[in-house]
């Protein structure tokens, strides 16, 4: 087993919920079924689950179950928003973003008097990828960019933001989520961040 997973069993283990729980999350749409990777074992198929992922939609899902149904939490977890428009001041208002990642969109020339669901998701990325220092302001723009151009593609699917650097020259993708991906020497991935991540604060700042 790589390092990236976990089995059902150690999983089960690790945070004490059931098989049951497991699979009635499952059926509820709280755990995405590309989540379940079947793979040969020595005692035949086992069960995977991407480490991460999984703990963290776990422990989600423990803290919040007393506050929201199953299918609340399940709308909360869906790759998707409803339909919504917001000014900037309303990004403003809700702690969506800062005046400095709307200034930065600025810049990028991509400014408008009101954000779709990408363009909020994307200043939302964006915010928070400033706000905890791992990107700077120039690798911002090309976020921007990248997000502004191709996030709508990855809409209704689970998808992945990653930045790559090559002799200090950084590149920003999106890609499916659990893509394999190959480099030539000297690439570093610096980050890989599940999208759905975002996704699910975006939503519970919406409201």
């Amino acid at each position: 087993m790589t390092d990236d997973l976990i089995s059902k069993k150690e999983l089960l283990d690790l945070t004490g919920i059931s098989y049951g729980q497991l699979y009635r999350w499952k059926r509820k749409n709280l755990i995405p079924e590309e989540w379940f990777i079947r793979k040969s074992s020595f005692t035949g198929q086992e069960t995977f689950f991407p480490k991460q992922q999984i703990l963290q939609r776990i422990d989600k899902i423990v803290h919040m179950k007393d506050g929201l149904s199953l299918d609340e939490l399940a709308d909360v977890f869906s790759p998707t928003l409803g339909e919504v428009e917001m000014s900037n001041q309303q990004l403003l208002d809700r702690n969506i973003v800062s005046l400095s990642s709307l200034d930065l969109l600025n810049e990028a020339g991509r400014q408008q008097s009101l954000y779709g669901l990408e363009q909020i998701m994307m200043l939302y990325v964006l915010e928070k990828l400033l706000l905890n220092g791992d990107i700077t302001q120039q690798e911002g723009l090309l976020l921007i960019d990248v997000m502004s151009e191709h996030y709508y593609r990855f809409r209704d699917r689970a998808s992945e933001l990653l930045l790559i650097r090559k002799m200090g020259v950084p590149a920003f993708m999106v890609v499916n989520s659990g893509a394999e991906l190959y480099f030539d020497q000297g690439v570093k991935v610096v980050l890989r961040i599940p999208l759905a991540t975002f996704m699910e604060e975006l939503k519970l700042k919406l409201g």
